[in-house]
């Protein structure tokens, strides 16, 4: 018995090592995007420091990786939650999006912000800095507000908001 564990043990040793020689592609653009949302809509300072705190590591094209990341098989557990992220709602992407997923992107914002599901749990156990205070969730659930409004002011509501089936 003690003969298999040990081999088991050897096995997985190896296995781990050889995991370690097998890394997804990160996160890291190198150049800033010309279809960030800031370059459509205004992102006051005070908006842009908590998206970049709180949401830009997944919701973005540049994630700050934490030291364990470069070790396998967290790294891609977490390359697999910034592409989720991302392919859901991509800051440096946002002013690529039409009209109308643009305004459902605000609304969804909105949605997260009052049922406190943003940023994840999992993320803030971690990023203590990143969990949002009432004062930060008001401003963003206020700067949100006033982007849909713009929004309604330039575009009729029928080409932003879907049709509700009957």
């Amino acid at each position: 018995m003690k003969n298999i564990l040990k081999k088991i043990s050897y096995f997985l040793l190896f296995a781990f090592i050889v995991l370690q020689f097998f890394r997804p592609e990160k996160n890291n653009a190198k150049i800033a995007s010309l279809t960030a949302i800031n370059t459509k809509f205004t992102v006051p300072a005070t908006v842009d420091s908590i998206l970049k705190t709180s949401c830009y590591d997944c919701h973005s094209n540049y994630t700050a990786y934490p030291w364990y990341s470069n070790i396998q098989p967290v790294a891609s557990w977490l390359s697999n939650h910034v592409n989720e992220g991302k392919g859901e709602l991509n800051f440096d992407e946002f002013a690529a999006y039409s009209p109308r997923r643009q305004y459902r992107k605000f609304e969804e914002i909105s949605k997260e912000i009052e049922e406190d599901e943003m940023p994840l749990n999992s993320y803030t156990i971690i990023h203590g800095d990143a969990k949002l205070t009432k004062e930060q969730k008001s401003i963003l659930y206020n700067w949100v507000s006033a982007m849909r409004d713009t929004m309604k002011a330039q575009y009729p509501i029928d080409s932003l908001e879907r049709k509700k089936k009957v």
